[in-house]
């Protein structure tokens, strides 16, 4: 159960998760100006949700936004939130940032006037005062590396966190990926040859580093030993696989 009286919920809001998305986020696509380019490597966030690129002296983007008629042209940064686990539709998350750009000692800077977050359940608009406050999830930067040893080394942890699922979501299912962890919960992607879903296991409290997160992963494989097992998972690959 959630303790209201620290804050904590079964799984994150928008305005962290968005903050997760931009922390994580190794690449990301700029249109400014009817110019626009996908940029890799090339960008940092301040602590209050600016996106500062850094792009050549030579970039359209730069040029556009010093030779831009009101001296701030608008702009739009879009991120894609990838799970690092092969899957079928691995986008989990697409994020658009548009506001203004700045040039600040030779960087462009982007100060947030709107923020839209789609997930599978849909798009949200994000309140930015509530982005610009919100700090990203304190797993966000590691999940990668951790979701990648729990598929790689750990198959067999994985199966056996299904016994934590309800056995009709585990119906006609050929395979079980780790497709999310945040200090709130993992979730498991389910899919069958033709489908998939998706299922969350909250955990206990929240994890604030690796180390919590250790504990509440053996607190829920302890669960998992205890739970009834269900029916095998049909041995089969599932089509389309990325």
């Amino acid at each position: 159960m959630a303790d209201d009286t620290h804050g904590w919920t079964a799984a994150p809001g928008a305005a962290e998760r968005a903050r997760s998305v931009l922390a994580a986020a190794w690449s990301c696509a700029v249109t400014a100006e009817g110019t626009r380019e996908e940029l890799v490597g090339a960008h940092s966030v301040t602590d209050d949700g600016e996106v500062l690129l850094h792009v050549p002296e030579d970039s359209a983007l730069l040029a556009a936004a010093i030779c831009a008629p009101r001296g701030e042209p608008s702009a739009v940064l879009e991120f894609a939130d990838v799970a690092p686990v092969p899957l079928r539709n691995r986008i989990r998350a697409r994020l658009w940032l548009a506001g203004w750009f700045t040039v600040r000692d030779g960087h462009l800077v982007l100060r947030p006037t709107r923020v839209v977050l789609r997930q599978p359940a849909g798009a949200v608009v994000v309140d930015v005062d509530e982005f610009t406050a919100a700090a990203p999830d304190p797993l966000a930067t590691a999940e990668a590396r951790l979701l990648s040893h729990l598929a790689d080394c750990h198959a067999d942890a994985v199966e056996r966190l299904t016994r934590l699922v309800d056995h009709g979501s585990l119906h006609g299912a050929v395979r079980v990926q780790p497709l999310a962890v945040d200090r709130h919960g993992l979730t498991l992607r389910i899919e069958r040859v033709r489908s998939g879903g998706d299922v969350r296991l909250p955990f206990h409290a929240p994890a604030n580093d690796v180390s919590q997160l250790t504990e509440r992963m053996h607190v829920l494989l302890a669960q998992a030993g205890a739970a009834s097992c269900p029916r095998p998972l049909q041995r089969q690959r599932a089509d389309g696989e990325a």
